[in-house]
C-alpha cells in the first residue's frame, strides 16, 4: 500500500476511491502518461496478444504515479505517439531483487539478467502494475497532444498526469 499526502490530508491507496480525494485530484490526476521505447511497447503488445492481462512497467528508482484511474503509453522517438491505455492497479517501490521475485513475470524482461541490465546497477526500482492493456484505435501524435494542451512542456522523462477531460479525448 502507498501512503499519499495531498493538501495535508493523508490516505492509503492502491486504487483510491477518487470521489473522496476531491475535485482537484479527479480533474488533474485522472490518468498518467508513461514514456516507453518502441521495443518495450511491442513486447507489451505481444504479451497482451498472448493472453497476459496483468503487466508491470518498470522504472529505475522511486518514480511514477501515486494514483490514477488510467495509464497511457507514449511511444518515444521515432514513433512519438500515445499508442495505448490500461487500468492502473498500483505502484510498488522497493528493493529491486524483491520486486523481481514477486512481480518479474509481469514485466517485459525475459530474464533477471536483462532486468538488472536495465536497472544499470540501481538497487531500488518501481513497478507500476496495470491490467487490460488496449491499443488506441487512433494513436495520438505528439503534435496533436500539444495542440490539445495548449503547448507547453511535452512529457517529462518521469511521465505526466493528465485530467479526465483530456484523457477522454484519446479514446
Amino acid at each position: 500500500m502507498v501512503v499519499v499526502v495531498f493538501r495535508l490530508k493523508c490516505f492509503i491507496a492502491r486504487k483510491p476511491n477518487i470521489q473522496k480525494l476531491g475535485e482537484h485530484v479527479l480533474s488533474e490526476h485522472y490518468a498518467y502518461i508513461l514514456l516507453e521505447d518502441e521495443k518495450w511497447w511491442n513486447k507489451r503488445r505481444d504479451q497482451r496478444n498472448a493472453g497476459k492481462t496483468q503487466q508491470a512497467f518498470v522504472r529505475q528508482g522511486n518514480v511514477g504515479p501515486l494514483s490514477a484511474e488510467q495509464l497511457f503509453f507514449y511511444v518515444k522517438h521515432p514513433v512519438r505517439e500515445i499508442r495505448g491505455k490500461a487500468e492502473f492497479v498500483e505502484r510498488v517501490m522497493g528493493n529491486a531483487e524483491e520486486l523481481w521475485n514477486k512481480y518479474g513475470a509481469e514485466t517485459v524482461f525475459e530474464s533477471y539478467d536483462e532486468y538488472r541490465k536495465f536497472l544499470d546497477g540501481r538497487e531500488k526500482s518501481t513497478f507500476i502494475r496495470f491490467k487490460n492493456l488496449q491499443e488506441l484505435t487512433q494513436p495520438v501524435s505528439a503534435k496533436s497532444f500539444l495542440e490539445k494542451t495548449g503547448g507547453g512542456a511535452m512529457f517529462p522523462r518521469s511521465g505526466r498526469y493528465i485530467g479526465k477531460e483530456l484523457a477522454n479525448t484519446f479514446v
